[in-house]
């Protein structure tokens, strides 16, 4: 039991670095966005069912929290996403990029 606890905590781990990593690689804000919401709640609830499997007493309370991260982060980041696109803020396209390092449009 402890090395599949271990492996869930490696496995969520690893994705929220990927989702940390996403949110730098990203190209603008609506693809940051997708890549934190992503991969930082499935490694959240990786996190979980690893702590879970280590602690087995501690079931009812984990279920609460995975159950509101996975309502949460995702209507947050559609809110989020929403937002901005009402603001005006324009998604990234594949545009060549000059010299001064600006895309041209």
């Amino acid at each position: 039991m402890r090395l599949i606890a271990d492996l869930f905590l490696v496995i969520g781990a690893a994705f929220t670095l990927f989702g940390a990593i996403g949110l730098i690689r990203m190209p603008d804000v609506y693809n940051r966005i997708q890549a934190g919401t992503k991969a930082v709640t499935l490694g959240s609830l990786c996190l979980l069912i690893g702590i879970a499997l280590l602690y087995p007493a501690w079931w009812s309370k984990l279920l609460v929290i995975g159950v509101l991260i996975l309502i949460t982060n995702p209507l947050g980041s559609s809110t989020i996403a929403r937002a901005l696109l009402k603001a005006g803020v324009k998604p990234w396209s594949r545009a060549t990029v000059s010299h001064t390092g600006e895309a041209d449009r």
